[in-house]
């Protein structure tokens, strides 16, 4: 399993022959995961290695920024992905410079002589190079020219409706977690690496695992009950995802109280997953109106996780 950041890093690998697949795959749902199957597959037939190529920052949020909000961060992506069964994934850097290549010079540099590629899956809605002059249509004729053949993705459908990341990110703006992981065909989860922040959890008795969002949206923000997967246990929590407008906080990020909990999670990877939402983020006249508040939230998240277990 390997995660290859950048065309230059890919540029320096020896290549290797292998069948592909070009998306976003932002929290690589139920519909993903067909797609990824059926790629499993040609990579047994054509006896190649499997590739995904994805982009970070998203092509959207490149040209909009702010426009979407985002399912999963690139090693959580990559990390699902690898889960399926993935060999290895690609993450472009999706800035200017990428924007300006013309759709051969990305299906030569990258496609061909990067990787190597034997079949391609795509799309059949994808657009691509300098401008989105490439299309589906300009892919088969390359592929042609090149010598790889290119499929469209297969579409997965659930109760009538083509599964996708904005179905996903709805259900989640709504706190409809039990519709989520029927989408994602999983739990929803956020995780990642725990940073030290400020502390001030610790001077009104609640000490919390602290995860960066980075500069992304998410779709959803409050106070939740959650569990907290570490070292193979699981713990019951309450959390805070937002900007923690009481302490004038300004980047994103998730805070996470473990009930019963007293060991050092600095540096650790943990894994939140949301089970309820308890009530919306809101600013608090001093700190000690957040304490009380977050006693009654970890009262009622208490109580949640016990009627749930």
């Amino acid at each position: 399993m390997k995660l290859i950041r950048g065309i230059d890093e890919l540029k320096q690998l020896e290549p290797q022959p292998c069948v592909a697949s070009i998306g976003n795959y932002d929290g690589v749902h139920r519909g993903h995961q067909t797609v990824i199957a059926t790629l499993l597959e040609q990579a047994k037939r054509h006896g190649v290695q499997s590739t995904v190529v994805t982009f970070e920052p998203l092509a959207k949020e490149f040209f909009a920024p702010d426009s979407i909000q985002r399912l999963s961060s690139i090693e959580e992506r990559a990390r699902l992905l690898f889960d399926c069964g993935v060999d290895q994934v690609l993450c472009i850097e999706f800035n200017s410079d990428f924007a300006s290549y013309s759709p051969g010079a990305f299906v030569k540099e990258v496609l061909v002589e990067g990787l190597l590629v034997r079949h391609l899956s795509v799309g059949d809605d994808f657009r691509f190079g300098r401008n989105r002059q490439g299309d589906f249509a300009m892919l088969l004729e390359l592929g042609t020219q090149y010598g790889f053949d290119v499929a469209a993705h297969e579409t997965f459908e659930l109760d009538g409706d083509r599964v996708s990341s904005g179905r996903v990110r709805q259900a989640l703006s709504i706190a409809d977690f039990e519709s989520a992981e029927r989408l994602l065909g999983r739990p929803y989860r956020i995780s990642g690496r725990v940073q030290i922040g400020q502390q001030l959890g610790r001077t009104i008795d609640y000490p919390t695992a602290n995860l960066l969002m980075g500069d992304y949206r998410l779709p959803l923000a409050g106070v939740f009950a959650v569990q907290t997967y570490w070292d193979g246990q699981c713990f019951n929590s309450v959390a805070n995802l937002g900007t923690r407008p009481t302490v004038d906080g300004s980047e994103n990020r998730l805070e996470v109280h473990l009930f019963d909990f007293d060991q050092d999670l600095y540096g650790q990877e943990i894994s939140v997953e949301f089970i309820a939402k308890i009530r919306d983020e809101k600013r608090f006249d001093s700190l000690d109106d957040l304490k009380k508040q977050i006693n009654i939230d970890a009262l009622t998240a208490r109580k949640l996780l016990e009627e749930l277990n």
